[in-house]
């Protein structure tokens, strides 16, 4: 192969690009054009087709990411590796429920938290399996593909830059504000660092798919938006400074701050164990 085209496909910014553009490609292509017409038409109820979809979905873009990499770098998955799957999903899941849940919990102690009643009628599968192929499209790209890539070629620290900087795209969705900013930012550096301290992306992702999980689950609305279900019929009341407002609880200042926390205590044992990667020197 030609040095100079080598060379330009080695470059981590063509490899994000590619990377992205073949692997979402191939994924919209096979669930839209393949997936959804098959199961639609063999399957009649969308609240049990669309799960089926999503699941798979899931799957094949998992390996679309693992094959591409795999043909085009010679090398490893390790950002795919399950060698800890089962304490990562746990611990993933859990943290990020907690996480909401203690913001909760506080709004409950203050008054500014009502529950007027549970039930599962308001909840589906396809609510849940909606929120998995979201996280997983995420932090696959976001994490396992741009942040890795940054901080291999100019260290952990403008990676978790770059990571921050990303998030700012969620700006446009539903009911953000300014101090959603701060959100977006806090949230960019966390994760970036729940992958940066594990390598892998099942940290994040799992991390990311509980606290999703969480916010409809105590009825309050997802990054802006409200049709995502709930188990928990309740009331907000009180400063949107503290409840999120109509972006939901994850828009809490306590929420925000558990976040940012969770990635300072992260950077710590990070650097601790020898896990900050510095910048390459220039040639």
């Amino acid at each position: 192969m030609n040095q100079s085209i080598k060379k330009n496909l080695d470059f981590p910014i063509t490899k994000i690009i590619l990377g992205i553009i073949v692997c979402f490609s191939l994924f919209v292509v096979i669930q839209n054009f393949l997936l959804k017409p098959f199961f639609f038409n063999i399957i009649q109820d969308q609240s049990i087709a669309k799960p089926i979809i999503h699941c798979i979905s899931s799957v094949l873009l998992l390996v679309s990411y693992y094959y591409f990499f795999r043909f085009y770098d010679k090398r490893k998955i390790t950002e795919l590796s399950v060698n800890h799957l089962p304490k990562e999903m746990f611990g993933g899941f859990i943290l990020g429920f907690l996480t909401i849940s203690l913001s909760i919990f506080i709004l409950y102690l203050l008054g500014y938290y009502q529950i007027i009643s549970i039930t599962t009628a308001y909840y589906s599968t396809k609510f849940f399996t909606m929120l998995i192929i979201a996280a997983l499209v995420e932090d696959l790209f976001h994490r396992g593909l741009i942040v890795r890539e940054i901080e291999n070629w100019l260290g952990t620290h403008i990676a978790i830059v770059i990571a921050m900087l990303v998030e700012l795209q969620h700006i446009f969705n539903p009911n953000s504000g300014l101090f959603d900013i701060f959100f977006y930012l806090i949230w960019g550096f966390t994760m970036a660092m729940l992958f940066i301290y594990t390598k892998r992306i099942w940290l994040p992702f799992f991390f990311h798919l509980g606290w999703n999980f969480a916010q409809p689950f105590y009825g309050s609305n997802l990054t802006g938006t409200n049709d995502m279900g709930n188990i928990i019929q309740s009331k907000f009341t009180g400063p949107e400074l503290l409840t999120g407002g109509a972006f939901g609880i994850e828009g809490s200042i306590f929420t925000a701050s558990f976040l940012l926390i969770i990635g300072i205590v992260l950077y710590y044992f990070a650097k601790k164990e020898g896990k900050i990667i510095k910048r390459k020197a220039m040639n």
